[in-house]
């Protein structure tokens, strides 16, 4: 889809094709933040299953060349949830795997200490070269079989070779077609503007999705870029585009939407905001510190929202979900979280 005409209720494809509507759904998606070589066989910007297989042609070129001392590595570059997964899955797959991160351990600004000195552990024992503090300037094509990734690392300039490099950047949300088309779009939050339904400025079209900024019941006002709300928000966009056309009442998104991640054998669910700057409620199985439990984000004075919970870890803690969203409820407004004991044994972590 090239346009929308609002005013005539038309979407047009492939520049010249045209379609009308009556309701219309936005779910662009997001495309993947770049460095400056484009894709290519040896350079993966990770979005796609596509991105899954050439990520995996690395990893067995890698794998293959592994007792060569002048073989390279697969480079991963990004913190976050994507790079600190693929820099796992490679290394699962046997690939010599070099990972940048900015934090200072990895995961450092989503998880307790004691979790990312457990990740941190994870990736030494699979022979994962982590660089620390390391942030990736650009790329650069040095032969057929190599790229270089040049970095600061602890304020030094640093360059790596590898094989390939595998970037996890997050994403630019697609939000230009809406822009065309004269929808709302919050350029700060990157999203498009919708209501408790959904619907944008305009009340014939809906948005769900990576691009949708909605007001969460729990959270607030935010942007998700996870499959549970790609999922859920669309079922509910479709179903209210055609209450809307068959001139039906409107239901609200109520759903909080959760996410997952498995870093080697370490694994968990999580509803809400996972941030080390705010005030953190740690909850272990008994002797299971580390292991098993719940760490609660609670906001603080800084945040603006001091004694609110905003985020719940359930760390090989399972089909807690429900109930993590229950006690943000409990807790949505600022000032309710009075102490530590009001959150600990509110999940059970046994």
């Amino acid at each position: 889809m090239t346009s929308v005409d609002r005013e005539r209720h038309v979407v047009a494809a492939n520049d010249d094709d045209e379609y009308g509507y009556r309701a219309l759904l936005l779910a662009t998606g997001g495309r993947p933040r770049e460095l400056d070589l484009p894709p290519s066989p040896r350079v993966v910007y990770y979005r796609s299953f596509g991105d899954y297989h050439r990520t995996r042609e690395l990893a067995d070129e890698a794998r293959a060349q592994a007792g060569d001392p002048d073989a390279g590595r697969v480079i991963v570059v990004g913190g976050g949830y994507i790079g600190t997964e693929v820099a796992a899955g490679l290394a699962m797959a046997g690939a010599p795997v070099t990972y940048l991160t900015s934090d200072p351990v990895p995961g450092a600004k989503t998880y307790p200490e004691v979790l990312a000195r457990r990740i941190e552990a994870r990736y030494a024992e699979h022979g994962v070269d982590v660089v620390t503090k390391a942030r990736a300037t650009g790329l650069e094509q040095a032969e057929t079989d190599r790229v270089l990734v040049h970095a600061e690392v602890d304020g030094s300039p640093v360059t790596l070779s590898g094989i390939g490099a595998v970037v996890g950047f997050g994403i630019e949300p697609n939000v230009e077609l809406a822009v065309a088309a004269g929808i709302d779009v919050d350029t700060e939050q990157q999203g498009v503007v919708v209501d408790e339904a959904l619907r944008t400025s305009d009340p014939d079209v809906f948005a769900s999705g990576d691009i949708a900024l909605y007001p969460d019941r729990l959270l607030g006002t935010r942007r998700v870029e996870h499959v549970d709300h790609a999922q859920q928000s669309g079922r509910t966009a479709g179903r209210n585009m055609a209450a809307s056309v068959l001139g039906n009442e409107l239901g609200p998104y109520e759903h909080t939407p959760f996410y997952y991640s498995d870093i080697f054998d370490l694994g968990y669910e999580a509803v809400g905001v996972l941030d080390t700057s705010l005030d953190l409620v740690e909850d272990w199985a008994p002797g299971a510190e580390g292991d098993t439990g719940v760490v609660y984000y609670v906001g603080t004075q800084d945040s603006g929202d001091a004694g609110k919970l905003k985020g719940v870890l359930l760390w090989n803690v399972w089909d807690s979900t429900d109930r993590a969203r229950q006690l943000l409820g409990e807790f949505h407004e600022p000032g309710s979280v009075t102490g530590p004991d009001d959150l600990r044994g509110r999940i059970p972590t046994t």
